[in-house]
C-alpha cells in the first residue's frame, strides 16, 4: 500500500511528499546544528505517519511524550530494570503500540544502556510479530558515538550494537530507522551509510558541510549552501523524498515541545537590598530537603492491554441512514478471502515479502472490500497463503488425494507449507516437477541452493523421495500418496517470473 505524507513546500512551490512505504524500506538520517529544526521535522514526521504505521521514539530529553495526549502513544519511563524494558517492548511489538522511551532526567550512560536495552528487544522480538514500525531516534550521536567517550565500554557497545542493529538488519524484521544527529561526524559510519534517504539543515562547521555535500551527491562547491538555510529548511534526497537535491521547508505541527528555544523577556527591576536577598539563607534553606521533579508515572501494561481489547465504539448514525451490511454465506465469504490472497499473489515481489507484511496487506485490503465476519490470524492466513502459492486448482481441491496432502503439509513448518504444498498438487495433477527457481520462490528466495536443500530435507523426513528418468530429468515421488510429478527440468526457469516469460 503506496502512502505518501505531506512534510511542507519544496523550493518550487510544490508540495514535499514522502513515501512512508519506501521509508520503511530505506531509512532515513536528519542532520542540522542545534536550532536548525531537527525536532520539528520529526514532529511533522510523526504527526503525520501516526495512522500509518506503528512508531518507537528514542526521546532523550523528553520532548515527544506531548504526542500521547493527541495521537495515543504509550510514555515508557526509562528508568526501569533491563527485564522490564524487555518485556515492555516484546509486549510493544506484539499488540503493535506506539510508545515513547522517555529518557528525561537519566544520565548518559543509563540513556544509552535503556535505549539499547529496549531496541535489542524489539530487534529480538519472535518472527510473527515482525509488524513494521518507524523507529525514531533524536540526538542519534549519544547512542551510536563515532568514538569512545566518558561511558563505560560495556554500555557503550551495547547502545551502539543495538543502533547498528536497527540501521543495517533492521529492515526484514520490520524496523525502519530514523535517526537524527547534530553533527555528521560524532556519528558511528557504519550506522549512518545504512540510511538511503537524507534531510540535511543548517550547519557551519567545513567537515560537515563537506561531509552533506558528498552524501547528497553535491559539488563541493556548493556546499557553502547548508550555512545559508533558515530554520526549518532542509535539502532533501533519497528514494522516499526525491531523486535529485531538493530544498524542502517543513510544515506546521499540531503538537508542542516540553521544551521551547529561548526567548529574550525584560529584566526585572534590581531591589535595593540586592547582596542581602542573594547571600542572606533561608531560615529553613539548610534543613529543606531536595525535592526533584518525579516522572510521570507510566501507565500499567494491563490497562494497555484492556483498551486494546475493548472493541471500538460504532459511530452514531441515525436509524434511517444507517448503511446495512449485505448478507454474505461461508461460501461467498471463503471465496472473496481467496480473490485478495490472488491479488496479493498477483505482484511478482509478494513472494520475497515477509509473512507479516504480506498479512498487514490482506487486513488492509478485507477491511477495504469489508470482508465480514471475523480476521483470520496470522496462523490461518499463511495456512490459506500456502494454499494459493501451490496453485491447485478447483477440481483438484475437491479430491480426496489433495486431502491427503494437505494432512501431510501438517508434518513441517509453516514457513515450508507452500514448498510442500507446490510440490504436491504437481504430483495430484501429474504435471511437470517443478524447478529449482520455482521452489525458491514458493519459498521467498533466489537460492537455487536453498531449494534443493529443501528437497533433501523432505526427503530425509520420509515426505518424498526423489528420482530421475533416463533423460536425467527430476522427479518427485509422494509414497503416501502414491503419486509422483511428471519429469521436470531441475534448471528451467521460474514460471512466475515474467523476465524469464519474456525471454521465452
Amino acid at each position: 500500500m503506496k502512502v505518501g505524507i505531506d512534510m511542507g513546500a519544496t523550493s518550487e512551490g510544490t508540495s514535499a511528499s514522502l513515501d512512508i512505504e519506501e521509508l520503511l524500506a530505506t531509512r532515513l538520517l536528519v542532520q542540522g546544528n542545534s536550532g536548525s529544526g531537527k525536532s520539528h521535522l520529526l514532529r511533522r514526521l510523526l504527526e503525520q505517519s501516526a495512522p500509518w504505521v506503528q512508531q518507537c521514539i528514542i526521546d532523550p530529553e523528553g520532548d515527544f511524550v506531548t504526542l500521547a495526549d493527541k495521537f495515543g502513544h504509550v510514555v515508557v519511563e526509562g528508568e526501569r530494570t533491563d527485564a522490564e524494558l524487555i518485556g515492555i517492548a516484546t509486549r510493544i511489538r506484539q499488540h503493535r503500540v506506539s510508545c515513547v522511551l522517555s529518557l528525561e532526567g537519566l544520565d548518559i550512560d543509563q540513556q544509552m544502556r535503556s535505549a539499547g536495552v529496549f531496541l535489542n528487544a524489539m530487534f529480538d522480538a519472535d518472527r510473527e510479530y515482525w509488524y513494521p514500525v518507524l523507529v525514531v531516534v533524536d540526538e542519534a550521536q549519544m547512542f551510536a558515538p563515532a568514538v569512545a567517550g566518558d561511558v563505560t565500554e560495556e554500555v557503550r557497545k551495547i547502545s551502539l550494537g543495538a543502533m547498528t542493529n536497527l540501521m543495517c538488519r533492521g529492515r526484514k524484521r520490520g524496523l525502519a530507522g530514523v535517526i537524527a544527529t547534530q553533527r555528521l561526524a560524532k556519528l558511528a559510519k557504519n550506522v549512518a551509510a545504512e540510511a538511503s534517504n537524507f534531510l540535511m539543515g543548517r550547519t557551519f562547521l567545513d567537515i560537515d558541510m563537506l561531509r552533506a555535500a558528498d552524501l547528497l551527491g553535491m559539488d563541493r562547491r556548493t556546499a557553502e549552501m547548508f550555512r545559508d538555510l533558515k530554520r526549518g529548511s532542509f535539502v532533501a534526497l533519497g528514494p522516499a523524498l526525491s531523486r535529485r537535491p531538493l530544498k524542502v521547508t517543513i510544515g506546521a505541527v499540531e503538537t508542542s515541545a516540553r521544551s521551547t528555544s529561548p526567548k529574550l523577556m525584560p529584566l526585572p527591576e534590581a531591589p535595593q537590598d540586592v547582596e542581602d536577598l542573594i547571600f542572606t539563607p533561608d531560615a529553613d534553606e539548610l534543613t529543606r530537603p531536595l525535592v526533584r521533579r518525579a516522572a510521570p508515572p507510566p501507565r500499567p501494561a494491563t490497562d494497555i492491554l484492556a483498551e486494546l481489547s475493548r472493541p471500538r465504539p460504532e459511530p452514531m448514525v441515525p436509524i434511517e441512514v444507517k448503511p446495512t451490511q449485505p448478507e454474505m454465506s461461508s461460501e461467498e465469504r471463503g471465496a472473496l478471502l481467496d480473490s485478495l490472497l490472488a491479488e496479493i499473489l498477483a505482484n511478482p515481489e509478494a513472494a520475497f515479502r515477509p509473512d507479516a507484511e504480506l498479512f498487514q496487506d490482506f487486513l488492509v485490503r478485507c477491511r477495504i472490500r469489508r470482508v465480514p465476519g471475523a480476521a483470520l490470524s496470522l496462523s490461518a492466513f499463511r495456512r490459506k497463503m500456502a494454499i494459493a502459492r501451490s496453485g491447485v486448482d478447483a477440481a483438484t481441491a475437491a479430491t480426496d488425494a489433495w486431502a491427503s496432502a494437505l494432512r501431510l503439509a501438517d508434518r513441517v513448518t509453516e514457513d515450508l507449507q507452500g514448498v510442500f504444498l507446490m510440490m504436491a498438487q504437481a504430483a495430484v495433477r501429474g504435471l511437470a516437477c517443478p524447478s529449482d527457481a520455482m521452489i525458491a520462490r514458493a519459498y521467498g528466495t533466489h537460492s537455487a541452493r536453498r531449494a534443493r536443500r529443501l528437497l533433501g530435507y523432505f526427503e530425509e523426513n520420509g515426505l518424498i523421495v526423489v528420482h530421475a528418468d533416463f533423460t536425467g530429468k527430476r522427479i518427485v515421488a509422494f509414497p503416501d500418496l502414491g503419486r509422483e510429478t511428471a519429469p521436470g527440468d531441475a534448471n528451467g526457469p521460474d514460471a512466475m517470473d515474467p523476465s524469464a516469460a519474456a525471454a521465452e
